[in-house]
């Protein structure tokens, strides 16, 4: 059985929801209270983080939501969430690699500090041209990178004011994975999270 510790408000638990659904994976959810985190959290993962994801089945306690993708789709290869050649699959495991870079900006800009503004801006101009130049932030078709960034580019809509308009592809490729379940849920949760 698997079990996901998470927390709704959560953007990186996200991730982990969104794959789960993508592959129509059976699980427990534990939710977490991020306000008052259960000391017995700090045993599954040192850092207190969520999400971890617990595969009793193999004995497995694993943190860290990009770490969790990649499990889930090699536990459970079908539907494919990575691309089936190697250089694609490479490039997008680097796309999710680099992620700090769009993150460090975004959650600078949510304390406040209106000097990261630029950063984001640049991020996600670079992720227009991805997605402009090959239809999805991975490639040709939806998969892991955009499961890894949508729940930002969300967030951001919804906390920062970001306006996709100066974005038409992103705000087209947003429009386009919305049409999915797995991640209208995500939709749906942010925007009751007001």
């Amino acid at each position: 059985m698997l079990v996901l510790y998470d927390a709704g408000r959560c953007p990186y638990c996200a991730r982990a929801l969104i794959v789960l659904a993508e592959k129509g994976v059976d699980y427990a959810a534990e939710p977490i209270d991020l306000d008052d985190r259960p000391s017995w959290l700090y045993e599954k993962n040192p850092l207190g983080r969520v999400p971890v994801l617990e595969d009793d089945e193999v004995g497995l306690c694993l943190p860290e939501s990009a770490v969790i993708m990649e499990y889930l789709e090699e536990r459970f290869p079908e539907p494919a969430l990575l691309p089936r050649a190697l250089e694609e699959r490479a490039r997008v495991r680097l796309r999710i690699f680099r992620f700090d870079r769009f993150s460090d900006p975004y959650y600078a800009l949510r304390r406040g500090d209106e000097t990261a503004s630029a950063d984001f801006t640049d991020r996600l101009e670079e992720l227009e041209v991805f997605v402009r130049r090959d239809g999805y932030l991975g490639g040709r078709e939806y998969g892991l990178a955009d499961i890894a960034y949508l729940p930002w580019i969300v967030r951001a809509q919804q906390r920062l004011g970001l306006d996709l308009d100066a974005y038409p592809a992103l705000a087209d490729w947003l429009a386009r994975v919305a049409e999915r379940p797995a991640v209208a849920a995500e939709l749906e949760l942010v925007a009751a999270l007001g």
